[in-house]
C-alpha cells in the first residue's frame, strides 16, 4: 500500500483499440481530444498523450493548442512517417524514418503554438526500432534537443533492456541533455530504480491495462455460454454496487 502512479498516458493503442480500430491513426485527432476529456473529466493526475507522428508541422501546431487547452501536461511524437506501424512490430513491418530536419521542424511548431511554459512537446526516437542503430539514435536525439526539444523518449521492442542501456550511457555524455523517458513493455526484467539509477526520468507503462482487461472479460463470456447463465462468473465481477458508486455522482453531498 502506499504507492501510487504519477500520471497518466493518453496511448494511440489503446484509443484505437477501445473503437475497434488497427493502430495505424485511424481514430483521428478530433475522437481522440474526446478521450482525454473524458478522462481528465474523473482524473486530477498530469496527462501524457501519445501524438504518434504529429502529422504536419501545421496541423502539429494546432493539437497542441488543443492538449494544453484542455490541461495536458505533455505530447510525445514519433520520427517516423508515413502509415504508421506499431513500434512492437520492430522490423517485421516497414518503418519509416522521418528526415530529422523536417521532424525538428515539426518540433519548433510544436513550441511556438504553446501558450505556457508548462506544457511539454518529447521527441520519441524510433532508430533501434527501424534498425538504424545507437548512432542514428544519438545523431537524432541531438538535433532534437537543438530544436527545443523538452524530452527524449528511447524506444526499443527487444525483450533485454541492453541496447536502452547502451544508448543511455552514451547520452549521459552529451554536454546538454533534456529528460529521458523510457516505455519498457518488451524489457521489462528491469526495475523502475534501474531505470532511474542510468539515467531515465519518467517511466510509462504504456498497455498493460488494456491487456490485462481482455482475458477476464473473454473468460466470463465464455462462462455465460457454456453454462446458459451468469452465476458462475460472479467471482470473477465487480458488484453492481460497487460499479454504481465507483464514480462519485455528488448527489449525497
Amino acid at each position: 500500500g502506499g504507492q501510487a502512479f504519477h500520471a497518466v498516458w493518453s496511448s494511440s493503442l489503446t484509443s484505437s483499440s477501445i473503437k475497434g480500430k488497427p493502430d495505424i491513426e485511424t481514430v483521428d485527432t478530433s475522437a481522440r481530444i474526446g478521450v482525454v476529456e473524458d478522462v481528465l473529466e474523473v482524473c486530477s493526475l498530469p496527462m501524457i498523450y501519445d501524438g504518434d507522428t504529429g502529422g504536419h508541422p501545421e496541423v502539429f501546431h494546432f493539437t497542441v493548442r488543443s492538449l494544453e487547452r484542455l490541461g495536458v501536461s505533455a505530447c510525445i511524437i514519433e520520427d517516423k512517417t508515413g502509415l504508421k506501424q506499431n513500434s512492437l512490430f520492430g522490423t517485421d513491418r516497414k518503418q519509416v524514418l522521418e528526415d530529422i530536419d523536417t521532424f525538428c521542424k515539426k518540433i519548433e511548431a510544436g513550441k511556438k503554438a504553446q501558450v505556457t511554459d508548462d506544457f511539454m512537446v518529447i521527441a520519441r526516437m524510433e532508430s533501434l526500432i527501424a534498425g538504424w542503430g545507437q548512432e542514428e539514435a544519438l545523431k537524432r536525439a541531438k538535433a532534437c534537443i537543438a530544436a527545443g526539444v523538452d524530452g527524449i523518449m528511447i524506444h526499443s521492442k527487444e525483450k533485454q533492456p541492453d541496447e536502452i542501456l547502451e544508448f543511455l550511457q552514451a547520452y549521459n555524455q552529451f554536454e546538454v541533455k533534456v529528460p529521458v523517458v523510457a516505455v519498457p513493455t518488451s524489457y521489462n526484467s528491469i526495475t523502475e530504480d534501474e531505470l532511474f539509477k542510468a539515467g531515465v526520468s519518467i517511466v510509462i507503462y504504456a498497455n498493460q491495462l488494456l491487456r490485462a482487461s481482455y482475458h477476464p472479460m473473454l473468460d466470463v463470456a465464455q462462462s455465460i455460454l457454456t453454462h446458459g447463465r451468469s452465476k458462475e462468473a460472479d467471482g470473477k465481477l465487480m458488484p453492481v454496487k460497487q460499479i454504481l458508486t465507483l464514480i462519485d455522482d455528488n448527489t449525497s453531498k
